[in-house]
């Protein structure tokens, strides 16, 4: 068994410039744990590969395409390979956020 605590990984450098650890890194997925702190965001960026984000604490807000919504604690949303996503932490609260990935990219991400 293999069991993996996010405050143990290393934060990983990234074009985003905020904390991101990665928990999981095999062919068939690759999770991540990003954590935002008051006023960070991600830039706008595509993906190619599907990805779906769980907010383990905070509301962060949220970018899929055209929509936009600030999520609450506990839910899980979807964002297809090819199509413009984003996180933004517009709240005074800190967010986590796991960040799936299916399968593992080969290339990365396309920032806008």
């Amino acid at each position: 068994m293999i069991i993996t605590y996010w405050k143990e990984q290393p934060v990983k450098e990234n074009p985003h410039k905020v904390d991101v650890r990665a928990l999981y890194n095999r062919e068939n997925a690759q999770a991540m744990h990003i954590t935002l702190q008051p006023g960070e965001q991600l830039k706008p960026h595509i993906t190619p590969v599907d990805v779906f984000f769980f907010v383990i604490e905070g509301k962060p807000t949220v970018l899929v395409g055209d929509d936009m919504v600030e999520v609450d604690e506990n839910a899980l949303v979807e964002s297809p390979k090819g199509i413009v996503h984003c996180l933004y932490n517009k709240s005074e609260k800190v967010a986590r956020i796991l960040v799936v990935k299916a399968p593992r990219p080969v290339t990365n991400a396309r920032l806008l």
